[in-house]
């Protein structure tokens, strides 16, 4: 193996690593309310909303956060291929640069389609 595909492979692996970091912070904190418990003597309060509406609440709000983040993934890694690739194209002729530009920001749209989805998610909410 060349020295990008190693680097390509490292770089792939180090970001699975921190989504499943992350992936299992959010679950210790989704799980913290499993383990809580209420001493038997005291008052309990009601909760303004029932326990399905929480659950069903917590996956919308799961449902944006995933919708908006891997929007901005994609458009991260599509600005990253398309941009060195415009930016090579206009330094060989500098005449294409507002059609290369058009395709940088084909690629930043899907930053606001997932902005969208996610703000059309919580509105149902």
């Amino acid at each position: 193996m060349n020295e990008p595909e190693k680097r390509l492979k490292l770089q792939i692996m180090q970001s699975v690593i921190a989504v499943f970091t992350i992936l299992a912070i959010i679950g210790t904190l989704f799980c913290s309310t499993a383990f809580a418990g209420s001493s038997p003597g005291a008052e309990t309060i009601e909760p303004e909303m029932s326990q399905v509406k929480a659950d069903v609440m917590k996956f919308g709000l799961v449902a944006a956060a995933i919708a908006f983040g891997l929007g901005a993934i994609g458009a991260g890694f599509a600005i990253s291929h398309v941009g060195a690739a415009a930016m090579g194209a206009v330094a060989e002729k500098p005449e294409i640069a507002g059609q290369a530009l058009i395709f940088v920001a084909l690629a930043e749209g899907l930053v606001v389609f997932g902005f969208i989805t996610a703000l059309m998610i919580l509105g149902k909410l």
